[in-house]
């Protein structure tokens, strides 16, 4: 993949935001090993069966939906041949890359990159290193390489990189040996490949005296602090929420949160902290026969720790709140800011460098100019002298004919200047003239025009006032019709209400009738309940007795009736038997009172 394409689309990405630039400029430098990788001839072409292959395992490790015909029908007018990295930048973007979300193992998919592109550039002849520590130097290049193709890192980030694996490795960082070998960059245009750092690291060139092992942890160490974001890792003291017992574990630093393990390798993970804005972490006086001792208060619980020394201690609380700090700044991670750092001052030097370059250019070519300009004007000189002197000449002679010409023209342009003053005389009088004629008819034409504005003022007026009256006569005819509505109405009202007025009346007459009536009945029935009561008062004590024996009479009479009769005393003439015992009615006692119910009944009805 060369560098003019990718760097070509790079510079469309300028749009987007920082997160997402970061991002796709990351996955993008993995898949230009790829896409390298595959390119054996090294003409910048690949086929369509190995993209196809590259965008199904892109796609994959990223958790995107593959559609396996987008790159026939992307490439269908392009069917010969292998497909260039100018054609296959759009289909990965468009399919591939604006898709993508921060939701994969990155790790994995570098992984996948790095296989596809070890087999054909990793010599392993001759390194002190393995597969899986140059697989970290490869992602380590990657973070610290330029944004620039074919991918390279310059002198000031291996300078970088070789100095804190040095320091990782306990050694001390020697700046005459690396001087040396700058020079030798030089001649490598001051940057190196992926492939020569790894060789670089694997030959043990800045860590002689060092043994597999060191160097493969100090690998490890500068891996999991640039590419997995570790700020600081080590053992510590943890004590427990439940039984409230301390524990040793190995904990991981990170911006957002601390990891804990059960040993450094990383294999039992036992839990996490998160990290917000509303964390603090605090120093704790010693206690239960803990020193060292300092919590990390969250929003939902607490984390008591114990470090091993009081360096160890102070050390890990301030990188915990430096963390917390650029949390609630918004800012990034250390590394990533001394990267940024490094790459703008590295920006701000060369354009320094270039600008001063370009100053000392522009003043050469500025006195080479003037040289010239001086040289040239000398004999502009010469020449001017000369050629002035041959033109002073040349100047009295033509003075001498142009005096004799002026005074032979001096004299005609006097005679006809004559004439032209009869002729100015004789057209101002007609200009005049002409000027009162022309004032004369401005006045004719302005008191037409106000007669034409009375006329058409007066026909407004007249339109208005027939308007006006068309509207009155309207407005007449329709209140009219609504008055001829409402005497109408008003009619059937008066119609209507004197047949209910007489309805009333004698609904009033009927209902007074039947009033009277009631008053009689109500009197009667006064006088009879009287009568009733004073019978009551006599056969009370008879009653007593015989109430046991017809409460059931009187519950059955109530269902069947619906009330519930008074007892009266019978008369002497023979009594009723019925299946409890003597009647407390006569038959006409019973006769007459059906005829009085009888009547109740069909008084009302009549009544209406």
């Amino acid at each position: 993949m060369t560098a003019a394409g990718l760097c070509a689309r790079t510079r469309g990405f300028r749009g987007a935001g920082r997160s997402e630039m970061g991002l796709r400029d990351d996955l993008l430098k993995s898949i230009w090993h790829a896409f390298t990788a595959l390119d054996v001839d090294r003409s910048g072409k690949v086929s369509k069966s190995q993209l196809k292959v590259l965008s199904h395992n892109l796609c994959t490790v990223m958790k995107i939906r593959h559609d396996p015909v987008a790159l026939e029908e992307h490439f269908k007018d392009d069917d010969e041949g292998p497909v260039s990295n100018q054609g296959y930048m759009p289909y990965l973007n468009k399919f591939i890359l604006d898709k993508v979300q921060d939701n994969f193992d990155r790790l994995e998919f570098n992984k996948m990159c790095w296989t596809l592109c070890v087999k054909k550039n990793l010599n392993r002849n001759h390194l002190l290193i393995n597969e899986e520590d140059a697989f970290k130097v490869w992602c380590i290049f990657n973070y610290l390489s330029e944004d620039r193709y074919p991918l390279v890192i310059v002198s000031e980030e291996i300078e970088f990189f070789l100095r804190r694996l040095t320091e990782a490795m306990g050694g001390g960082w020697i700046v005459e040996k690396f001087q040396k070998y700058k020079m030798q960059l030089q001649r490598k245009q001051n940057c190196l490949s992926v492939w020569e750092l790894i060789e670089l690291v694997g030959m043990g060139y800045f860590s002689k005296g060092m043994d597999r092992q060191t160097l493969s942890m100090g690998i490890t160490e500068i891996f999991q602090e640039l590419i997995l974001g570790v700020i600081k890792q080590g053992y510590m003291m943890k004590k427990g929420h439940k039984r409230k017992n301390w524990t040793e574990r190995w904990f991981v630093l990170r911006l957002s949160s601390i990891s804990y393990f059960v040993g450094e390798d990383l294999a039992e993970k036992k839990g996490d902290i998160v990290l917000d804005r509303n964390c603090c972490v605090e120093s704790l006086p010693d206690k239960e026969g803990r020193k060292c001792l300092f919590i990390i208060k969250c929003s939902d619980k607490s984390f008591e720790i114990s470090a091993s020394d009081k360096k160890k201690k102070q050390e890990w609380i301030q990188a915990i709140q430096t963390c917390l700090n650029l949390m609630r700044l918004g800012l990034p991670s250390p590394h990533h800011d001394g990267r940024q750092k490094r790459r703008e001052l590295r920006l701000r030097q060369q354009a320094e460098q270039e600008e001063l370059e370009d100053r000392m250019k522009r003043l050469q070519a500025t006195n080479e100019t003037r040289q010239c300009e001086l040289e040239t004007l000398r004999m502009k000189l010469e020449e001017a002298a000369a050629k002035a002197a041959r033109e002073e000449r040349m100047r009295l002679h033509t003075q001498r004919e142009l005096q004799d010409r002026y005074r032979t023209d001096l004299e005609r342009e006097k005679m006809v200047r004559l004439q032209m003053e009869q002729q100015v005389a004789q057209k101002s009088s007609e200009l005049e003239q002409y000027l009162q004629r022309v004032r004369e008819l401005e006045d004719m034409y302005h008191r037409l025009e106000e007669a034409l504005e009375d006329e058409r003022q007066a026909r407004q007026d007249e339109e208005a006032m027939r308007k006006l009256q068309a509207r009155l006569l309207e407005e007449e005819a329709t209140k009219r019709t609504e008055l001829e509505q409402i005497h109408l109405q008003q009619q059937r009202a008066i119609a209507q209400t004197q047949s209910e007025k007489q309805q009333l009346q004698n609904e009033r007459l009927a209902k007074e009738a039947a009033l009277q009536d009631a008053m009689e009945q109500l009197s009667q029935l006064e006088s009879e309940r009287q009568g009733a009561l004073e019978q009551y008062q006599e056969v009370m004590k008879k009653l007593e007795n015989a109430t046991i024996k017809t409460q059931s009479w009187k519950d059955k009479v109530a269902q069947q009736e619906g009330l519930i009769r008074l007892i009266q005393p019978g008369s002497k003439g023979p009594q009723r038997i019925t299946n409890w015992g003597p009647a407390a009615f006569t038959d006409t006692e019973l006769n007459l009172r059906e005829k009085s119910w009888q009547e109740k009944k069909n008084r009302p009805g009549q009544t209406q």
